[in-house]
């Protein structure tokens, strides 16, 4: 029984020493030896400062509107539509939408896909349905398409989804991209390269690689990540990247070290379903591909351990997504970074203290 105990007991502490060194963070050692930039202590708005899309719900509707009218007041003074314009302005992840960002001096997280012909575009869904009413796949469109499809038509300020296009509901839908491109002021999902210039390094970017199915890895998913990398390697701001992909950000740790990354994690309790991946990487048990040098989390989940042991080791721990001042206050001693939209957060950076 003694040797049965002793062997127990060592098969444990072997099976906790594999444990952290699984979900170990980037090194300091490793972070000095690539001069690695912190990432920048500013509040970022999620998918740019919008004044339609993700966010806006009856849940938060009395900071809704204050943030609407500040997405729209910057997108004005950036030179996107105009106070006559009584439609959508500035649309989650459209041009107006972070020049508005970056207007307002907040930093900005968006999200990268690529399009039928190889175009790395700015995107958060998969698909069109919620932001143009749309149901086809970014990855079955070619560029061109997307300018002639415009992002929440004929929406007023503040919606959260887009109406559905003729014959969107069909089984095949029968959509199909106009000929011409609509009339008046729209947004259209953008190129990458067209934000970057719209941002010109006057504000931080938090950059997510997107991926339709992260158990498998392809020759488009390669594409991406080079195409993107090229992007921001002539980029002259500030970025960091994450991902909830461990391989994207592999990729990045093999190829551009010096490069700040993150892990993008999300406890498996909060999905509808998972499989044994989702909980390992939701565990951050997939770090040692990633070796991120910060976690982004959902705010919700901030009190997990694993969170306190990353910021032990160093990691930064990145709070997605905070809907109000409520949410704020109740994530602050749990996270070093923030992702908000909805609402303006009654507290800057400066004023904001970890414990």
């Amino acid at each position: 029984m003694a040797k049965f105990m002793k062997k127990l007991l060592i098969g444990g502490a072997l099976a906790a020493c594999a444990g952290l060194w699984a979900t170990a963070p980037r090194s300091f050692g490793n972070k000095r030896e690539n001069y690695v930039p912190t990432m920048p202590n500013v509040m970022y708005a999620h998918r740019g400062l919008h004044d339609a899309g993700s966010g806006y719900s009856p849940q938060y509707e009395e900071g809704n509107r204050a943030y609407c009218e500040l997405a729209r007041k910057m997108a004005i003074k950036a030179g996107f539509g105009s106070e006559k314009e009584p439609g959508v302005i500035a649309p989650e992840n459209s041009l107006a939408a972070f020049a508005a960002a970056a207007e307002a001096g907040f930093g900005m997280e968006l999200d990268l896909q690529l399009t039928a012909d190889g175009q790395v575009v700015v995107l958060h869904d998969p698909d069109l349905l919620r932001v143009a009413g749309d149901p086809r796949r970014v990855k079955d469109l070619m560029y061109d398409d997307l300018t002639r499809i415009p992002l929440f038509p004929t929406c007023a300020p503040g919606a959260s989804k887009a109406p559905l296009r003729d014959g969107a509901e069909e089984n095949p839908p029968l959509v199909v991209t106009p000929d011409e491109a609509p009339k008046g002021y729209y947004q259209h999902v953008p190129l990458f390269e067209d934000v970057l210039k719209v941002v010109d390094g006057r504000a931080p970017i938090i950059v997510e690689f997107k991926f339709a199915d992260l158990n498998r890895w392809d020759d488009r998913d390669d594409e991406l990540m080079e195409k993107a990398s090229d992007l921001l390697q002539a980029y002259n701001g500030p970025y960091v990247v994450e991902s909830f992909s461990p391989i994207a950000m592999n990729w990045y740790k093999n190829h551009y070290p010096s490069v700040c990354r993150g892990q993008l994690a999300i406890d498996p309790s909060q999905l509808a379903k998972s499989n044994p991946v989702d909980v390992i990487a939701g565990s951050l048990g997939l770090n040692w591909l990633s070796r991120p040098d910060f976690v982004a989390y959902d705010w919700r989940n901030g009190n997990r351990n694993i969170l306190k042991y990353e910021r032990k080791l160093g990691a930064l721990c990145v709070a997605w997504t905070i809907r109000s001042d409520e949410e704020l206050s109740k994530s602050l001693g749990n996270f070093d970074r923030f992702i908000f939209e909805g609402f303006i957060p009654s507290v800057t950076p400066d004023e904001i203290t970890t414990e």
